[in-house]
C-alpha cells in the first residue's frame, strides 16, 4: 500500500498584503533577493500561489513593497525633535541603520525611481529642509544633494555586504583592499587612504558626510 504524501498544514487565518509583504522582508533578510521566491512565500506563509497573486501582482510588486516597508518604518516622525539640523541627521542615520540591516534594500532602491521607497526618502528629506528654513529652489537642491548621497551610500553599501558576510570577513577585505592600494601606487594620498581603511567605519563616514552636508547648507 502506498503511504500518501505529507502536506504542509495551510494557514487557517486571513491571509493579507502586509502579512506577505513582512514575509517577504524575512525571506529577503535571510537569503537575499534570490530568496524571494512564490515557492518559498508559499512555504513560509502555508498557503499556495493562488493566495499569493491575489494579493500581490509578483516577486517584483512584492521588492517594492518590501523596500518600502522598511523605508516607512525609518522615516516615521521622530517625537517632536525642535533642532532640525538633528532632525535631519537623525533621519539620516536612520535610514543608514535601515540599509544596514537590510542590505538588499540598497540595490532595491538604485533600481527605479519612482518606486514608492524613494518617493518617500524624497518627501521626507524634503520637509525636514522646510523645518530648517531652505525653501524653493535651494530646497530643491539641497534635497537633490543629500538624497543623492544617501542613495549612493545605499549603493555602495549593498556592494559591500555581498564582500562581506560578518565583521571578520570585512576586515578581511578591508585589508585586502587597503593592500592592493598601497602596493599599486605609492604617492602618499593613497598610502595615508590605504591606512584609513583597514579602520574604516561606514557609520562614521556617513555621519562625517551628513554634517558637511549640513554645514554647507547653513553656509
Amino acid at each position: 500500500m502506498t503511504t500518501p504524501p505529507v502536506r504542509a498544514p495551510r494557514r487557517r487565518d486571513a491571509l493579507s498584503r502586509p502579512r506577505i509583504v513582512a514575509a517577504a522582508i524575512e525571506l529577503l533578510d535571510a537569503d537575499g533577493e534570490q530568496g524571494l521566491t512564490v515557492r518559498a512565500l508559499t512555504s513560509h506563509l502555508s498557503t499556495g500561489r493562488g493566495a499569493i497573486y491575489h494579493h500581490v501582482a509578483g516577486v517584483g510588486d512584492l521588492l517594492a513593497d518590501a523596500a518600502d516597508a522598511v523605508i516607512r518604518a525609518a522615516t516615521e516622525d521622530p517625537a517632536d525633535d525642535t533642532d532640525p539640523n538633528r532632525a535631519i541627521r537623525d533621519l539620516s542615520l536612520a535610514i543608514f541603520d535601515a540599509l544596514d540591516a537590510h542590505p538588499w534594500v540598497g540595490a532595491q532602491l538604485a533600481r527605479e525611481p519612482l518606486q514608492p521607497a524613494v518617493l518617500r526618502i524624497w518627501k521626507t528629506i524634503a520637509g525636514r529642509l522646510r523645518d530648517l528654513g531652505v525653501h524653493g529652489a535651494a530646497r530643491s537642491d539641497a534635497g537633490a544633494a543629500l538624497a543623492s548621497y544617501i542613495f549612493g551610500s545605499a549603493a555602495r553599501f549593498a556592494a559591500g555586504a555581498r564582500h562581506s558576510t560578518d565583521e571578520i570577513e570585512r576586515q578581511r577585505y578591508l585589508d585586502a583592499l587597503a593592500a592592493a592600494w598601497t602596493e599599486q601606487d605609492a604617492d602618499q594620498v593613497v598610502q595615508q587612504a590605504a591606512a584609513h581603511l583597514r579602520a574604516h567605519d561606514d557609520r562614521e563616514q556617513y555621519l562625517a558626510g551628513i554634517a558637511i552636508f549640513l554645514r554647507g547648507i547653513r553656509g
